[in-house]
């Protein structure tokens, strides 16, 4: 029995977009859904009463950040992530796999496992898959992710041929090692840029029956379209039945266009980071409220926003805390980010729910000044 229960409601007449509930221990989740990204335990800049306010349903939390501090046995003891970090919804955690390759000259890779450097001591630390398994077990999430090589862009074919065949058989011992039945494990296809290594990953990963399945590798570098390709050609080999999840995507654009290809999740810092560093979504496209453009815009960030900060502060104000240094600057961005991240989510729910989302994504794009 899977911890978690996924259905598709609805699937949309003119594309791939489907609506969909994905059922976890700790709450049920409306599909297509973005995962505000939480690295430490905390979604930078926001509490958890807030996160709810803005619309977030589940969160993602990092494994390999949590394991170097606080320590993942620290954080099981204290009761898991749920209570450790006072949120009580779902929450999603990675495998630690692409930050500890993101390290690079740092680590090193073997078929054991993964030996690298910590990035604020330089200590040594080693993860096998079963050691990435038993980290998420003592964090305690809803859903976790099998260990994973995530191969850099651009590399050669024999290499992401290799790696992609690395990844399997640390997803086989990963099947292997899990122990709670309160947690869905979820595979992750990879594959590169290169198609028929895409499609091998996912009949393999396939064959496995995980609770869910993710398309990892992308927005490493390759050119938008690039992406469009690949996750346009890989969501159709995934099971119709279980959730599907492209990790680390993160414009509007990108959103859409994955809803568009059949993806039911996501994740990404881009809303939270870019707001720590004044860039901010809207309708429109994107503002930098760093400009001088806004000292005296009464306005708003967004005149379609009906969130807490759009309802009740300027450009000018927000410009004003930004170039100030202050910390409110960092909460009232974060805010807005999320909220508009999040609201565009429940908006393509409701195209989808109306047979309308062909028209939806069309009205997106009209309104993009940089398109």
């Amino acid at each position: 029995m899977s911890a978690i229960d996924f259905k598709v409601i609805k699937t949309d007449r003119d594309s791939a977009a489907r609506l969909g509930s994905l059922t976890t221990p700790h709450g049920r989740i409306d599909t297509p859904i973005f995962m505000p990204v939480g690295t430490q335990g905390t979604v930078k800049a926001m509490i958890p009463e807030e996160l709810r306010e803005v619309g977030s349903q589940i969160i993602l939390a990092n494994t390999y950040h949590l394991y170097i501090r606080p320590g993942h046995e620290v954080v099981g003891r204290l009761g898991g992530l749920h209570e450790f970090m006072h949120w009580d919804g779902p929450i999603l955690t990675d495998s630690g796999g692409f930050q500890v390759f993101s390290l690079g000259e740092l680590r090193k890779i073997s078929e054991e496992g993964v030996k690298f450097q910590s990035h604020l001591d330089g200590s040594y630390h080693f993860i096998s898959p079963e050691g990435a398994i038993g980290i998420q077990e003592a964090l305690g999430g809803d859903i976790i992710m099998c260990f994973d090589e995530c191969p850099p862009y651009p590399a050669e074919y024999d290499y992401v041929q290799r790696s992609t065949a690395l990844t399997y058989r640390w997803a086989e011992r990963c099947k292997m090692a899990k122990r709670r039945d309160d947690q869905a494990l979820f595979g992750i296809v990879q594959g590169g840029m290169y198609k028929d290594l895409r499609e091998r990953s996912a009949a393999e990963l396939c064959a496995l029956e995980f609770d869910g399945y993710a398309l990892g590798g992308l927005s490493v570098g390759e050119e938008r379209e690039m992406m469009y390709e690949i996750i346009a050609h890989c969501a159709p080999l995934l099971p119709a039945d279980k959730p599907r999840y492209v990790m680390g995507i993160g414009t509007p654009e990108d959103l859409i266009e994955a809803i568009n290809f059949g993806v039911d999740m996501f994740d990404c810092v881009m809303p939270t980071r870019n707001a720590r560093n004044g860039m901010l979504f809207t309708t429109t496209g994107s503002i930098n409220i760093k400009n001088a453009a806004y000292a005296e815009d009464r306005s708003p960030i967004d005149e379609e926003c009906s969130c807490y900060v759009c309802n009740n502060y300027s450009r000018a104000y927000l410009r004003h805390l930004y170039r100030s240094g202050e910390i409110l600057a960092s909460r009232l961005n974060t805010w807005h980010n999320l909220h508009y991240y999040l609201s565009l989510m429940a908006k393509a729910r409701q195209a989808i729910a109306e047979e309308g989302f062909a028209q939806f994504r069309r009205e997106f794009y009209g309104k993009r000044k940089s398109m």
